[in-house]
């Protein structure tokens, strides 16, 4: 199979300039967005579903379909795997039932992250596969290593694992990630060797493309969130 995904292009000749100073900032500053009820609403069902499977936790972040979700609750069967995606649209298309030890959840990624932490989930793996890359420099705070909510990303701890197309997202999710944890961190290439967790995995894969990936062992660290 042959696919015609565009390669990523940006105005960005290296990591940005400004990573260091955000991530600084979301160290220092707490996130102040109020939380939406609609997410606290998902967050207690999922809450309600977890505690029915006393299992390790995986959490897919950005799921879209769900297609990543169903693989990993196969993959991990022993595991409850939670996708969460913002798009009713993307989470209600069929790709056939879902698994036992698998939920999907519509929600707010920023409020869902904050809510697990507070609620003291402890996943033992996150991913986060494919997510937006907003590649012009100057959407750096849309991405999630420049975004405030960063710092509640790691503190959830588990083994956190990121895969992109751009070789400069993961790139700079490791300079964050080091900034935070002090842990040196070593950006990889990736060959699914036909073990598509993701629609855009298969699509870049077939287009040429190389994938990246960053996995990283992070303890549960809820003292990584500013408090004043």
């Amino acid at each position: 199979m042959h696919a015609t995904s565009r390669a990523i292009v940006t105005n960005q000749p290296g990591p940005h300039q400004d990573l260091a100073r955000r991530v600084a900032r979301a160290l220092t500053h707490p996130l102040k967005k109020p939380i939406a009820e609609h997410t606290r609403q998902a967050f207690a069902e999922a809450e309600a579903w977890r505690k029915t499977r006393p299992q390790p936790l995986i959490l897919d972040a950005g799921c879209g379909v769900g297609l990543s979700t169903r693989r990993l609750a196969h993959q991990f069967p022993d595991h409850a795997v939670i996708g969460i995606d913002r798009s009713a649209d993307r989470l209600s298309r069929d790709h056939g039932e879902l698994p036992d030890n698998a939920l999907l959840v519509r929600a707010d990624l920023v409020d869902f992250w904050r809510l697990a932490l507070a609620a003291g989930w402890q996943p033992a793996r996150q991913y986060l596969l494919y997510p937006n890359p907003y590649p012009k420099a100057a959407h750096l705070k849309m991405r999630w290593h420049g975004h405030p909510v960063f710092p509640a990303i790691l503190a959830l701890g588990g083994r956190l694992e990121l895969r992109s197309n751009w070789r400069l997202y993961v790139e700079e999710f490791a300079l964050a990630t080091e900034q935070a944890t002090g842990t040196p961190l070593r950006v990889e290439a990736h060959q699914p060797d036909n073990d598509f967790l993701t629609p855009f995995e298969r699509k870049y894969h077939d287009s040429g493309q190389s994938l990246w990936r960053l996995a990283v062992d992070l303890p549960w660290a809820p003292a990584l969130l500013p408090t004043a």
